[in-house]
C-alpha cells in the first residue's frame, strides 16, 4: 500500500473522529485508536533510548551495534503492529504484513542471549539506576498497557493472536534489556527493599533456631 504524506494537518479530526485504513471513521476514544496510540507511545520511548545510546558506545563494547540494530528493528516492528491495528478485519488487503510467530521467536532468542550474562533475581527490581534503565522500564510498562488495551479490543473485534503474543513478549524483553543494559554500563541495580528485609528476617530466624 502506497504511503503519501503530502499534508500533515487535514482538519478532518476536529469533530472527534479519525480514519482507519480503508476510510472508516471511528471515535478517537475507541479501543482500536487507543490500541495503536499506545503502541505509538511505546515506540516513542524506544526512540529516546536509541537517541541516548551513542553516548554509551564505548561502554557497550562489541555488542553496541547488535543492540542498536535490535532497537531499530523493534521500532520498525511496532510500526507494523500499529499499522495492523489501524486496519479493521473487513478491509485487510493482499500482501498486508501481519505479525507472526517469527517476530515472537526472535524476541525470545534475544532474551535468552541477554539473560546468559545476568544473575538470577531473588526479588523485584526498581526502575532506575541509569538513564537507559529508567526509559526501558517506562517502555516496559507501556508495552504492558498496550497489551491490555489490545485484549480489551479483542473482546469486540478479533486481534491477531501473534500480535498479542508479541506485545506480551516485548514487555518481558524490555525488562531483560533494562537489566542487561545496566550490567553492560556498570549501573547500579536497585532491588525492592521490602523483599530484601523479609529475606533478612527469615535468615535471622533460622540462625536463632536451636541447633542452627
Amino acid at each position: 500500500m502506497a504511503i503519501r504524506l503530502n499534508r500533515i494537518y487535514t482538519r478532518t479530526g476536529d469533530k472527534g473522529t479519525t480514519g482507519l485504513v480503508g476510510g472508516k471513521r471511528v471515535p478517537k476514544a475507541s479501543a482500536r485508536i487507543e490500541a495503536y496510540g499506545t503502541v505509538d507511545e511505546l515506540n516513542s520511548i524506544l526512540g529516546i533510548v536509541r537517541t541516548y545510546l551513542p553516548e554509551y558506545r564505548e561502554r557497550f563494547g562489541a555488542d553496541y551495534e547488535w543492540y542498536f540494530e535490535m532497537l531499530r528493528r523493534v521500532q520498525n516492528e511496532l510500526f507494523d503492529v500499529g499499522s495492523e491495528l489501524a486496519t479493521p478485519p473487513e478491509v485487510e488487503y493482499e500482501g498486508m504484513h501481519r505479525m507472526g510467530p517469527g517476530e515472537v521467536a526472535k524476541l525470545e532468542e534475544e532474551m535468552d542471549r541477554m539473560e546468559q550474562e545476568l544473575e538470577p533475581l531473588k526479588t523485584f527490581v526498581l526502575p532506575g539506576g541509569g538513564v537507559l534503565n529508567a526509559y526501558l522500564h517506562q517502555a516496559r510498562t507501556v508495552s504492558r498497557r498496550a497489551e491490555r488495551v489490545c485484549w480489551a479490543l479483542n473482546e469486540s473485534e478479533p486481534v491477531n493472536e501473534h500480535l498479542l503474543a508479541y506485545l506480551n513478549r516485548l514487555a518481558d524483553h524490555l525488562f531483560v534489556q533494562s537489566r542487561w543494559v545496566s550490567k553492560r554500563l556498570g549501573d547500579a541495580e536497585f532491588l525492592w527493599d521490602r523483599g530484601l528485609r523479609i529475606d533478612e528476617r527469615r535468615t535471622a530466624k533460622r540462625k536463632t533456631r536451636p541447633g542452627s
